[in-house]
């Protein structure tokens, strides 16, 4: 390892390191204590600097007035501005909302309705006798008492009463 001798100190590498770091320490501290000094300095407002200029060309204190008043103005919109945004947003957000809510809504029926259907299948089966468990169902369903005795085997006056039994227990 290369090694530096200076006055009877041998100063390696290692040294040589911790010498950096401190040098980095002292700097990084130097920043943060001209920054702090930054943000403590009260910022100078630009009326302040019109002031001072006072002894300049008309023209450039025209122009200089001209940017105070857009400074001014744009002080003054962000305020209105900004509730404008928001409230904006939320109206989009409450028109999204019930957008979905209804569609919600739509689907909670459609499942009411198919639960409803079921129900009535249900109730019909459980009222029935095995043998015409399947005929009530096709009647419930909407078949016709023809369609119904010939997939059933049963006779055409059975299917009748079947569909009229189905019918008087939708009501």
């Amino acid at each position: 390892m290369p090694a530096l001798e200076l006055g009877g100190m041998t100063l390696g590498l290692r040294e040589g390191v911790i010498v950096l770091i401190a040098l980095v320490a002292v700097y990084m501290l130097f920043v943060l204590l001209r920054m702090r000094r930054l943000h403590n300095k009260p910022a100078e407002t630009p009326v302040a600097s019109l002031d001072s200029r006072e002894s300049e060309a008309p023209s450039e204190t025209a122009l200089n007035t001209a940017d105070v008043d857009a400074d001014d103005r744009w002080e003054q919109t962000p305020a209105g501005l900004g509730e404008e945004v928001l409230r904006q947003g939320l109206e989009q957000d409450l028109a999204q909302l019930r957008e979905e809510v209804d569609a919600m809504r739509g689907e909670l029926a459609a499942l009411r309705d198919d639960m409803l259907h079921e129900l009535a299948h249900l109730r019909a089966s459980q009222t029935v006798s095995p043998i015409y468990g399947d005929a009530m169902q096709m009647a419930v369903s909407g078949y016709d008492p023809a369609a119904i005795a010939e997939r059933c085997g049963i006779a055409r006056a059975e299917a009748e009463l079947v569909v009229a039994l189905a019918k008087s227990q939708e009501r």
